[in-house]
């Protein structure tokens, strides 16, 4: 079963914002490449771009938890990592209502 991942993120207003662009790309690059990742969309606040969500849908949410589980290690640090305000807030949707 797919699930729709939000992530949102808020970066640190003094942070230049060709570097913070240039890191979500480098992240999401990786992100993308992750077995079972679909798609990746990135939601810029109108009001705040300090912050964005990033929207990603996962074939499997057993997808989504071993991408969890590298970015945790060395090796899957994220570039967006020194950049962040705060840490970020994930919800994840698997269950959807049919409309009509």
């Amino acid at each position: 079963m797919s699930i729709t991942v939000l992530l949102e993120v808020r970066f640190q207003p003094e942070a230049a914002a060709d570097a913070v662009e240039t890191a979500v790309r480098q992240t999401l690059a990786q992100t993308a490449s992750f077995p079972g990742n679909e798609s990746l969309e990135v939601l810029v606040d109108d009001d705040d771009p300090t912050r964005m969500v990033v929207v990603e849908s996962w074939t499997t949410a057993a997808d989504h938890d071993a991408y969890v589980a590298w970015r945790a290690t060395p090796e899957g640090s994220a570039a967006i990592g020194p950049l962040l305000a705060e840490a970020p807030v994930t919800r994840t949707f698997a269950r959807t209502i049919p409309l009509g």
